[in-house]
């Protein structure tokens, strides 16, 4: 399935590499397509992990292993697999990715918990062993290729590569963030809501690093939506290598600790974004920030309950400023709500205030906002100083025929 770049893309940056870590990518085909899709990251000994996963009910056996391995704090050695997702699979998904990982640790000489594997494609399909057996004696193989080359290999409708740089100072040390992550559909925030890896050359303990990770992803992962649906597969993992030669990270009070949450924070965040930007058929990036909730969380519901309104995507799709199907939205999402204090605005102009449209309203501003391709509504609940802020896109008749023919 040939897709067009999406309109929102932006350029991959120029990342730094990260001591530590090596990147390979290979072709394992899994799908008849030309192209490399399976991504091999080798971590130096002593690299600390962490991760978040899917909340899904029906995990991938990648999902329910990376769950038990991950709290062992250590990793060596990555592997991601593009064009099946292994998932509803049954035994034999799981001797796959069994396979994998003994195939990798006996290579590294490390024990097979270390090893991480991630797979993302159609659900349904046992991934096949001989061609993942293959596909890792390729890689192991292959020269080291750049950080854009491994964002491109772990993606399946994504139309361009994602990633992400940010860096801190611990101390008199300088350290370095990369994240690259893959994701266009099957996005709701359930962590996780995509494939998404971040690597620094950071000590950090993984109790800290996980620490770090989980707070960054209430703010960034769990906070985008492109069409409320939850994967199967989802995950995010962040390696630290220790080759920076900072002293070690171990919590908040450790001087650095604030400016390296920052930074991880940071790289969550562009990456999270990115996602919504090549949302399948998406034309429009949307953000909601919600105020005057009665809490965080439940600013956070009301938002998701715009953010995955189809009304409310698909008239940003046709740049309509119908205010009233925001109104609905809040309505349905069973959030404290009090009609007669809601206001609403797109591109800083009020539509509503008070439970009624603003006197004088000038519509013309508003549709001048939804013509372009970054779009902002603003809802006060005035309830409380509850806030919270999501990241969506609109709805196309793009998202229909990329969803129609995704086996094909």
């Amino acid at each position: 399935m040939d897709l067009d770049r999406s309109p929102l893309a932006v350029p991959f940056p120029d990342a730094p590499r990260i001591a530590g870590v090596t990147t390979r990518v290979a072709r394992a085909q899994y799908k008849e397509w030309d192209r490399c899709d399976l991504t091999y990251v080798e971590l130096c000994e002593g690299s600390s992990v962490a991760g978040v996963f899917t909340q899904s009910a029906c995990p991938s056996s990648e999902v329910e292993l990376g769950r038990e391995n991950v709290a062992q704090g250590a990793a060596r050695a990555l592997v991601v697999n593009a064009g099946n997702s292994n998932a509803f699979t049954g035994y034999r998904g799981r001797e796959a990715v069994e396979q994998i990982m003994d195939q990798v640790a006996d290579h590294l000489g490390c024990p097979r918990e270390q090893v991480f594997v991630s797979s993302t494609g159609v659900i349904g399909v046992p991934l096949p062993k001989d061609k993942a057996r293959e596909g890792i004696d390729a890689a192991l193989a292959a020269q080291e290729c750049s950080w854009e080359n491994a964002a491109l290999t772990i993606g399946t409708t994504d139309t361009f590569a994602k990633g992400a740089t940010a860096s801190a100072m611990i101390g008199d040390q300088r350290v370095e963030l990369v994240g690259i992550i893959k994701g266009s559909g099957m996005i709701a925030p359930d962590m996780a809501t995509m494939l998404g890896y971040i690597f620094t050359d950071a000590a950090v303990h993984p109790g800290f690093l996980q620490e770090c990770l989980s707070r960054a992803n209430t703010q960034t992962f769990s906070c985008i939506t492109v069409d409320s649906d939850t994967s199967t597969s989802d995950t995010v993992m962040a390696f630290a290598t220790g080759k920076a030669g900072n002293s070690q990270l171990t919590s908040f009070d450790d001087p650095g600790a604030d400016a390296f949450a920052a930074a991880l924070h940071d790289v969550c965040r562009q990456l999270a974004r990115l996602v919504v930007r090549d949302g399948e058929g998406a034309s429009k990036f949307i953000e909601i920030a919600v105020a005057g909730a009665a809490s965080d969380e439940s600013a956070r519901k009301v938002a998701l309950s715009i953010a995955n309104s189809p009304l409310v995507k698909t008239a940003i799709a046709g740049e309509d400023a119908n205010w009233g199907r925001v109104v609905m939205a809040v309505g349905k999402a069973g959030e404290p709500a009090d009609r007669d204090k809601l206001a609403i605005g797109f591109g800083g102009t009020w539509c509503a205030k008070d439970g009624l449209p603003v006197e004088g309203y000038d519509e013309a501003p508003v549709a001048e906002h939804l013509r372009g391709d970054e779009v902002r509504i603003d809802i006060d609940l005035g309830m409380g100083d509850g806030s919270a802020t999501v990241w969506t896109c609109d709805l196309t008749h793009g998202y229909i025929s990329i969803n129609a023919d995704y086996r094909s």
